[in-house]
């Protein structure tokens, strides 16, 4: 079979895209043939020899494309920057030649990236033969299409696969990245700051700038400067500056100080004049340490006076800050909420808020587009433009929560085009240990994208799978990663696009025998949905792992919908057949139910462990391993009750007598989010 390539003449190659190119390239070699590139070496893009070129250009050990017609169809591709679109995300696409001459113009380096991701998405829809390439061009109205990783809460990304997450959103347009650093980074002559989490060095720090630079990502250090600092504060080497356990002691020279050093630290490895200083969910600002030594204070004065000395540390290395805006809200509400619509910032705080400090607005909750553009406005009435900060559902779960990330960044995007916003991100947090598969977000990055280049509100829903395709592989069916979400959707939810929470988490790791969650989901056909869904995501997972890229990421969401069968209604029956006397019941449970479980736990604990440690950094894995190792203890200790109780050692099942209680209120058709404290156990001794 023919097989259509794109052939790229280096020749004529603008030079600020040689070494992304080449990254892209090297990744996908079956798709492109290189001329011009360097001498030495078969052009064809799918020879192993150098593959990758320096980011001076490129010695790649290359020399023209020779492959003949006879193996492959060639499109021929070239790049030119045009002066017209200047430095906008724009891009325009022209198609000669019947089809076989692409000239591709770009305004931003990251448009030219997202051409092409565009190109190779309509290449996959040939089935490996031939293709015909169509015109296409885009105008975003954004300045900033980025987005924002948590790399603080175990799960710090590696080298490698930071890399390889940027290629792909490189090819969905993306030009801004940020890495959310609590205490991640390397801060000289502070071995306590990230101490055993796995921190970046600045040299890592600075491979991944210069990495994204190539592929027209600006890297913006995201770190904390006030509060989120409950990482450093537990040590005594720290204890000087705290004021409550996770706050740092405002208005302290020595807290300036240490600030100092973690603003430089996390910024001089990058090129950027932009930084994100965090300050959000400074919880009891003012009220431990601070308030001993000076006294009561309105926490308004305290987070302006504070942000102050931050901007001019910022100002003193050349950078502009921006900050999380919900503390300026939570202090006017009467309780301390972000989304209050009677807050109240009294107007002497708007006008001690610095103009030049952009203040960033997250809300990844809200369903209908009014509420973010009234929110937008009201960040404008404190005096500067916003950022917008959405989100795809990383957070407390397994996989991403898609259906939802898909409904609240539509109406967040639009409300930004309706109000003119220009630059918005998406962040994908890891709250609860980052148990979730940071990549399994892709699709909602590549909805959060369509969107921003998008001339009108809405997405076209098959531009969004070709395009994915294009951004990730001919293998990455849109569909199928939509799919694993289920693992979050059993009965009980009745719309996934209207509903964050999290039952595949909360059925896993909930204590088989006391199972605090139950009454929440009783009488539902968990382990129907989740038998249903496992061998479907098993075959997603064989359909894509022909293509040899994302079959393994996507048996984790299929081992873990198949141990949720086994253990979803697990208590349920265990109480009805102790109840009702039903000892063969309970021998059959004892004989094949717990073994099986027990086999299906080891099984995620280990696809679990080799997702993460070719993800992340091994740091912090051991809290996630903790809880599998507390799950099959228990399961260990639930068999030998049972047999206990069958071979008459025992009278009884204590455990198994007591009713269960709905823990929380839930509203009809939701099922909660909650994190693995709550589940685990029902006590507080944890």
């Amino acid at each position: 079979m023919v097989r259509t390539k794109l052939r790229v003449d280096f020749n004529v190659l603008p030079e600020e895209l040689r070494a992304g190119l080449l990254e892209i390239v090297a990744d996908r070699p079956e798709l492109f043939c290189l001329a011009g590139c360097c001498d030495g070496g078969d052009g064809d893009g799918g020879d192993e020899e150098g593959k990758r070129g320096e980011a001076d250009g490129g010695n790649c050990d290359r020399k023209d494309c020779n492959c003949g017609d006879e193996k492959c169809a060639h499109i021929n591709v070239t790049f030119a920057h045009d002066e017209a679109l200047g430095n906008k995300l724009a891009l325009a696409v022209h198609v000669d030649e019947g089809g076989r001459e692409v000239r591709i113009s770009y305004g931003q380096k990251a448009a030219a990236f997202r051409a092409l991701g565009r190109l190779l998405g309509q290449l996959s829809t040939g089935n490996g033969g031939t293709v015909s390439i169509s015109p296409f061009s885009e105008a975003s109205s954004f300045q900033m299409l980025g987005i924002m990783i948590d790399a603080s809460r175990n799960g710090v990304l590696r080298v490698d696969a930071a890399k390889q997450f940027l290629r792909h959103v490189a090819l969905m347009g993306i030009n801004t990245c940020m890495l959310y650093t609590e205490d991640t980074y390397e801060v000289p002559g502070l071995p306590f700051f990230g101490y055993l989490r796995g921190l970046y060095t600045r040299d890592e720090l600075k491979e991944l700038d210069d990495y994204a630079f190539n592929l027209g990502i600006e890297m913006i250090p995201c770190i904390q400067t006030l509060a989120h600092l409950e990482q450093i504060l537990q040590w005594p080497a720290f204890a000087e500056y705290r004021d409550t356990a996770g706050v740092l002691l405002a208005e302290d020279e020595k807290t300036y100080e240490l600030l100092e050093k973690m603003i430089v630290a996390a910024s001089s490895p990058s090129r950027t004049k932009r930084i994100h200083v965090g300050m959000d969910e400074a919880f009891g600002i003012g009220a431990g340490r601070y308030k001993e030594l000076h006294g009561e204070k309105r926490p308004f004065d305290i987070l302006n006076a504070h942000l102050a000395k931050v901007r001019e540390i910022c100002q003193r290395h050349g950078l502009r800050p921006m900050i999380w805006s919900d503390m300026y809200f939570r202090l006017g509400s009467k309780n301390h909420e972000y989304y209050d619509k009677n807050t109240v910032i009294p107007e002497d705080v708007k006008q001690a808020i610095p103009k030049d400090v952009d203040l960033v607005y997250w809300d990844y909750y809200h369903l209908d587009s009014d509420f973010y553009a009234e929110w937008i406005e009201r960040h404008r009435e404190l005096g500067s433009e916003p950022v917008m900060a959405g989100g795809v559902w990383t957070w407390d779960r397994f996989w991403a929560s898609l259906p939802f990330s898909f409904t609240t960044t539509d109406a967040c995007m639009r409300a930004c085009k309706q109000k003119g916003l220009r630059e918005a991100f998406v962040t994908m947090w890891g709250d609860d240990g980052m148990e979730c598969d940071v990549f399994s977000a892709l699709p909602g990055i590549q909805f959060f994208a369509e969107h921003g280049y998008a001339a009108g509100e809405t997405v076209d829903q098959q531009l969004l799978r070709i395009n994915f395709r294009g951004a990730c592989g001919a293998d990455a069916d849109f569909d199928d990663w939509v799919k694993a979400s289920a693992v979050d959707a059993p009965p009980g939810v009745d719309d996934p696009g209207r509903c964050h929470g999290n039952p595949g988490k909360w059925l896993l790791w909930q204590d088989p025998l006391l199972a605090i969650m139950d009454p929440l989901v009783e009488g539902l056909p968990l382990r129907e949905h989740y038998e249903k869904l496992a061998p479907a995501l098993f075959a997603a997972a064989e359909k894509a792992n022909r293509g040899g890229r994302w079959g393994r990421r996507l048996l984790f969401p299929a081992y873990l919908a198949h141990t949720l069968a086994l253990k979803s209604e697990l208590r349920r029956r265990l109480a009805a057949a102790y109840e009702q006397g039903d000892r063969a019941a309970l021998r059959q449970m004892l004989a094949a139910d717990i073994p099986a479980l027990q086999a299906a736990v080891e099984d995620l604990w280990q696809i679990h462990r080799d997702i993460w440690m070719s993800t992340y950094k091994p740091f912090g894995w051991e809290v996630i391993e903790g809880r599998y190792g507390g799950l099959l203890a228990r399961l260990a200790t639930l068999a030998d009750v049972l047999a206990a109780y069958l071979d008459g050692e025992v009278e009884e099942i204590p455990e198994l007598t007591v009713k269960l209680e709905k823990p929380m209120w839930t509203a009809p058709g939701m099922l909660p989010e909650v994190h693995y404290a709550r589940v685990a156990t029902p006590s507080m001794i944890k």
